[in-house]
């Protein structure tokens, strides 16, 4: 069947021509979206600076040359010697000016339904409060601020002060334990953690003082924990360490913002990959805030008078999208303490409606939890100012993609189906709001991106899988991995000269859909978190039971995917029912509840190939009984016949 018979949603002309994309682009000569494309990625410089004059972006001092690839196609330097701060074009600007100054710039909502806004003044006054306040701890230009909080204003307020003051923050997520707090502070180099004494979630205080504590006790160059108190709980208290909040905010409403160059370093952003140590993708000034807004705003169609609410963590990618793609375009963003189905189902559309949300950010393992409760929970609810929802964190399968277009949307509400990655600062492939949409896939790779698909010889090729590659570079690109470029490279660069390799499988059909198919490396992705197999591996052979382990992900129904981790034990150690519960606690323990494995299998050894590596693939295609491909490799392929018994044992439950 052709493309074109299973489009779900076309833009009418009234819709194309008033969209932010459309009138730019008429702007600058194009009508249509597809020359447009071509010209963003064969003068990526005239694109990117085009859009950031198109943003309003303000510069202290203008820069000399937009790109400058003298150090190569992975390290590229954007904006030559320009001076900005990206607090001052997200709040600042807009609380200067009189027309702007009293507009809503953010909407927090608690889990109990407690409701606070902060006008763009406001925010600034707070901002700046902070930025003293950190100034007094000795924070100076280049430190490194952690941040272990829930979806709180404090949250935004900390980032914000950061970069006020030159500084860089790291935000990790709030589910986090200590051990993998204290491996990103140690990484990251802290000076300071801002944390909570705990948070609500459906009903409930859940505790991160002490999370925090055990943390900073691993940390060893960290000289401050500073405490909010959201929760009112009684916590143990550090004299010589601890700091709270309220104390580093009793300052003057004032602060001139560091004239910081745009490549100057302000977020330290962490993500797992396929090996255990977390990678911290190194973000600028004049990256990762550009390149969001340009998605968000351009892309998205996120204006002035628009309302921005992604349901995410600060410590993934989509948090710091939602406040600088929202803020830099002047608009208002809600930031969600809750979970969207508490204290009833409806939860979610009752905030859409409560606060007139324009733009609603989801992923699909929240649809499919959704799903469940059926429609009933959305009738009561007027949507009707929603006028794109966002989607993120892993691929679709239809039944939900339907049911939200259909359902919650109506058929009327374009779904902006959005793929890309921490390091990418946003999306490589999207749903443009002036083509028609089709449910699952993405309708075009986004402006400024240089996207092929490659087969395992580096062809470009269309209608057959093959790896997902960009090959120019980008406003919003890492600037390495923070302290291990070595590893950036090889992660990305390594494969074919002067391309960066994704690792998503992917598809383009004749029509220019693009479908990912999965991941082309181990990933597992957990409900849109991207977990490293070895991550939850190097956790289980700390058990003293444990002598090996392999994790692979397997489809799940409601999270996309979750984690099953199979368990070679000591010689000295029996299997037993209690054992295999004794570690499911300590999984959740150091990994949390989300993201720890679903099932643990216990197998007399490991599929290696011959110098001793694991196979995962192995594991894997056993366990669900799928064709394993070239396993000559393996030294013992006996492993493979245990382990498709127990996939066998586990389907037919």
């Amino acid at each position: 069947m052709s493309a074109h018979n299973n489009v779900a949603w076309s833009p009418s002309k009234e819709w194309t021509e008033s969209t932010r994309l459309f009138r730019w682009m008429q702007s600058l000569g194009y009508d249509t979206y597809d020359p447009f494309y071509e010209k963003s990625c064969s003068d990526t410089a005239w694109f990117w600076n085009e859009a950031v004059k198109e943003l309003n972006i303000d510069w202290y001092e203008p820069y000399q040359q937009t790109l400058d690839l003298s150090e190569g196609i992975a390290y590229p330097n954007w904006f030559v010697n320009g001076k900005m701060n990206v607090a001052y074009n997200a709040v600042e600007k807009w609380a200067l000016n009189p027309n702007t100054a009293n507009k809503i710039a953010v909407i927090w909502e608690g889990d109990d339904q407690q409701t606070t806004s902060y006008t763009y003044r406001e925010l600034n006054q707070l901002v700046n409060r902070a930025a003293h306040g950190f100034e007094q701890l000795g924070i100076t230009q280049g430190d490194v601020i952690a941040i272990y909080m829930p979806m709180i204003p404090e949250t935004l307020i900390t980032m914000l002060a950061a970069s006020k003051i030159g500084a860089i923050f790291s935000p990790a997520f709030s589910g986090y334990k200590a051990d993998a707090i204290a491996t990103r502070l140690n990484a990251a180099k802290a000076k300071v953690l801002v944390t909570a004494d705990g948070f609500f979630r459906r009903g409930k205080i859940i505790p991160m003082k002490e999370e925090a504590d055990k943390a900073a006790d691993q940390a060893t160059l960290l000289e401050h924990v500073v405490v909010v108190n959201r929760a009112n709980r009684k916590i143990e208290w550090n004299e010589q360490r601890d700091v709270q909040w309220d104390h580093i905010n009793r300052n003057e409403t004032d602060y001139s913002a560091l004239h910081t160059n745009g490549n100057d370093s302000f977020m330290i952003i962490y993500t797992s990959g396929t090996t255990g140590k977390p990678k911290g993708a190194l973000h600028s000034h004049a990256g990762f805030p550009i390149k969001s807004a340009f998605d968000a705003g351009i892309c998205m169609d996120v204006h002035h008078n628009d309302t921005l609410f992604w349901f995410t963590d600060m410590g993934w990618m989509m948090g710091p999208f939602l406040v600088y793609g929202g803020l830099l375009n002047g608009a208002t963003i809600v930031m969600f303490e809750g979970t969207p189905d508490h204290p009833g189902p409806d939860r979610l559309w009752q905030l859409v409606e409560q606060h007139q949300v324009t733009h609603l950010g989801i992923s699909p393992t929240l649809i499919r939890s959704m799903m469940h409760y059926g429609t009933k929970w959305i009738e009561p609810y007027d949507l009707s100012k929603l006028k794109v929802i966002g989607s993120t964190g892993e691929p679709w399968n239809p039944e939900p993609w339907n049911w939200l277009f259909y359902e919650v949307g109506k058929g009327k509400v374009p779904i902006f189906n959005y793929s890309g990655g921490t390091e990418i600062s946003g999306g490589i492939l999207g749903n443009v709001l002036v083509k028609p949409i089709q449910p699952v896939t993405f309708n075009a790779a986004l402006p400024g991106m240089d996207v092929n698909v490659f087969d395992s010889e580096g062809n470009s090729v269309q209608e057959q899988v093959g790896e997902l590659v960009l090959t120019k570079p980008w406003v919003g690109m890492t600037n390495g991995f923070y302290q291990e470029n070595e590893r950036y490279e090889n992660t990305y660069w390594n494969r074919w000269k002067d391309t960066w390799v994704h690792g998503d499988w992917v598809i383009q059909d004749r029509d220019g859909y693009y479908t990912i198919t999965g991941r082309s490396d181990d990933t597992l992705n957990v409900a849109g978190k991207r977990l490293g197999p070895a991550e939850v591996e190097s956790v289980l052979v700390e058990h003293d039971a444990v002598m090996e382990a392999g994790v692979i992900g397997v489809p799940h129904d409601v999270k996309g995917e979750v984690a099953v981790a199979f368990v070679v034990l000591q010689p000295n150690k029996e299997q037993s029912e209690s054992l295999k519960n004794e570690m499911f606690t300590y999984l959740q323990h150091k990994l949390g509840k989300a993201l720890a494995p679903k099932d643990i299998y216990f197998i007399r050894d490991l599929p290696k190939t011959r110098n001793a590596k694991v196979m995962r693939r192995a594991i894997k295609t056993a366990f669900l009984n799928t064709d394993s491909g070239d396993l000559s490799a393996l030294e013992n392929p006996e492993t493979v016949q245990e382990i498709r018994s127990i996939g066998n044992a586990f389907s037919e439950n």
